[in-house]
């Protein structure tokens, strides 16, 4: 991390609280059109206006000046497959055989350390491209998979959080654990990452039907053994496999039940999808402060189904916004922000820009129980933050200059944007992409 004094000039952007939620319309966010960034050691010092804060700085204070780009926190990726990578844009009817033809075969070859390593770099480096500093990670059953996961974020300095897929029945036998083997495995990875420099472990059964009784069952324990862990996997993302479930666990009143009854609903558990869910489920989610996470491009690519954001809301649902690589199809949270829109639009919901991108900052931050850490501008947070270019195309840069609010800007970029407007992103106070000019 720098150990000495950065500014950052630039219009700032960040948030104080949902908008769907806000008592006025600039009570959710702080936005300063020629603002200042201060950084120290890897954490932000202060953020405001520039014309107030420039003079505080002491004399020599090297001024990065963004002026015409936005800065605002790093992205925030809640659910994505890192050995998927490779199988994006992968032809199937559906999620079930698409797993079957495309998924596991992948997965396969992480059992070779290198190639996780090799595949982890390019996740890694495409994610910072993109904007995204922190993302929730599924690795493959191979513990050797996660490893080579965090060696290379460590390398980065990112703050990620990552876990081995547990699956002991319904999957081919090349990627078969047991119960007790999975367990055994996530607990020496837990003891080896979790809180690791800025390393977070999350306990990962793939989804209910690749995982027996006995294997929920052990990883509930981990979870009460281990509570400052996170928890990840899939919930009542297709009707197919809801179906399926009922058939597995016909004593569940719900999918999400089956989680619920081995103690997997609490905070820091992150469930993807959510699309099939009931009042109740909803319900009990908000009761434990379980989160959603939304993943539009793979639920449309899939054809799965459409998420309900004005349901979640109404049961005070914690959401967040996810690319579900290598089902989604874009690492790009712009990318994913314009198809939430398109979700929200098909479900008679209308999703605001400064929503979209709440979502995907402190909304991801807070359903993962790290305001203050990650996700805003707070003083003490981690600087992971990015600069983003409303000229970075010619079509955005002709939509921009005839904005005429905070609002248009952000739409603009969320609808017109992908990994281009992407000038730079920073870890902890250091650049770790550059936008290559050409």
């Amino acid at each position: 991390m720098p150990n000495t004094l950065q500014a950052y000039r630039g219009s700032l952007l960040h948030f104080l609280a949902d908008p769907a939620f806000s008592a006025g319309p600039n009570d959710s966010h702080v936005w300063h059109e020629d603002g200042l960034l201060i950084v120290a050691d890897g954490k932000v010092q202060a953020a405001g206006d520039y014309a107030t804060l420039h003079a505080t700085l002491p004399p020599g204070t090297e001024l990065h000046d963004y002026s015409g780009k936005l800065l605002m926190p790093g992205f925030i990726d809640t659910h994505v497959h890192y050995p998927q990578t490779d199988m994006i844009a992968s032809p199937a009817e559906g999620l079930l055989p698409w797993l079957e033809t495309y998924t596991f075969p992948t997965e396969r070859q992480f059992e070779d350390p290198s190639h996780a390593a090799g595949v982890a770099d390019f996740f890694l480096d495409e994610l910072l491209r993109c904007g995204t500093t922190t993302a929730m990670v599924y690795c493959t059953v191979h513990p050797q998979s996660v490893d080579a996961f965090f060696a290379a974020s460590e390398q980065r300095g990112l703050r990620m959080v990552a876990g081995k897929v547990m699956m002991d029945r319904n999957c081919p036998d090349f990627l078969r654990d047991t119960a007790e083997t999975g367990a055994r495995d996530t607990e020496a990875l837990i003891r080896r990452w979790h809180k690791r420099g800025r390393a977070l472990y999350a306990i990962t059964p793939r989804f209910a039907p690749t995982s027996t009784e006995a294997q929920l069952h052990l990883a509930g324990e981990l979870a009460r053994s281990y509570p400052d862990t996170y928890i990840q996997t899939h919930v009542s993302e297709n009707e197919a496999e809801c179906a399926w479930v009922r058939e597995l666990f016909p004593n569940s009143r719900s999918y999400i039940d089956v989680y619920d009854s081995y103690g997997m609903l609490r905070p820091r558990a992150m469930y993807g999808h959510c699309i099939w869910l009931n009042e109740q489920d909803r319900v009990r989610m908000a009761e434990t402060q379980s989160a959603a996470a939304i993943c539009p491009t793979s639920n449309l690519f899939l054809g799965s189904g459409l998420f309900d954001f004005e349901r979640a809301d109404q049961a005070g649902v914690l959401l967040s916004l996810a690319t579900d690589v290598g089902g989604g199809t874009s690492f790009s949270m712009l990318q994913t922000m314009n198809e939430a829109y398109k979700v929200a639009r098909l479900k008679g919901s209308y999703l605001p820009a400064l929503r979209m991108f709440y979502l995907a900052t402190l909304g991801a931050a807070r359903s993962m129980q790290l305001e203050g850490t990650i996700g805003n501008f707070a003083v003490g947070a981690e600087a992971d933050f990015i600069v983003l270019d409303p000229q970075a195309t010619p079509l955005l840069q002709r939509r921009t200059a005839r904005g005429v609010s905070l609002e248009e800007l952000l739409f603009a970029l969320a609808l017109l944007g992908d990994d281009r407007a992407v000038a730079a992103t920073y870890s902890a106070g250091r650049q770790v992409h550059a936008r290559v000019m050409t």
